[in-house]
């Protein structure tokens, strides 16, 4: 039994954008390939501890016989510099595709048909010392189907 063997949070999140994707292999519900155009990689950000997250809300309309899932991730990084602004400037003004390392090592994929989006965020000094000096973005997608399970084998092979 596993129920209780679990934990909250994200760890990581890579970031390339959706054109540079030419190819992704799923089987039951995992990516075992994410095939890169030529000289594109993914950007890896490692993100603090318990600031994070990834939620996937179904969305079904019973009248229209429609359903699609919302996922929505949110990252925070911490400090404003520069270079990190200018990053934030290039990821808003490109439709992306996500891999998520959650807290429990399990890797997920968002925006794999219709991309994801820088949606929303900001940047804060905070007021007291002890308040965070950075930034929160909030990226969206909207799938025909939940987040597939990426392969933990092929990670490694993202920013290479």
């Amino acid at each position: 039994m596993d129920c209780k063997e679990s934990i909250g949070g994200i760890k990581a999140v890579w970031f390339i954008p959706f054109e540079n994707v030419t190819a992704i292999t799923e089987a039951s519900g995992v990516v075992t390939t994410i095939t890169k155009a030529s000289g594109k990689v993914f950007y890896k950000y490692q993100l603090v501890k318990q600031t994070s997250s990834l939620t996937e809300n179904i969305t079904a309309s019973v009248e229209n016989g429609t359903v699609f899932y919302a996922q929505e991730l949110s990252i925070i990084l911490n400090k404003l510099q520069a270079n990190t602004r200018n990053e934030i400037l290039l990821l808003a003004k490109n439709n992306l595709l996500a891999v998520v390392q959650d807290g429990n090592d399990k890797y997920w994929l968002l925006g794999k048909v219709n991309g994801a989006d820088l949606t929303g965020g900001n940047g804060a000094t905070g007021t007291a010392y002890g308040d965070r000096n950075g930034y929160t973005l909030t990226f969206t997608a909207n799938e025909p189907a939940l987040a597939p399970e990426v392969s933990s084998t092929i990670i490694a092979g993202l920013t290479a």
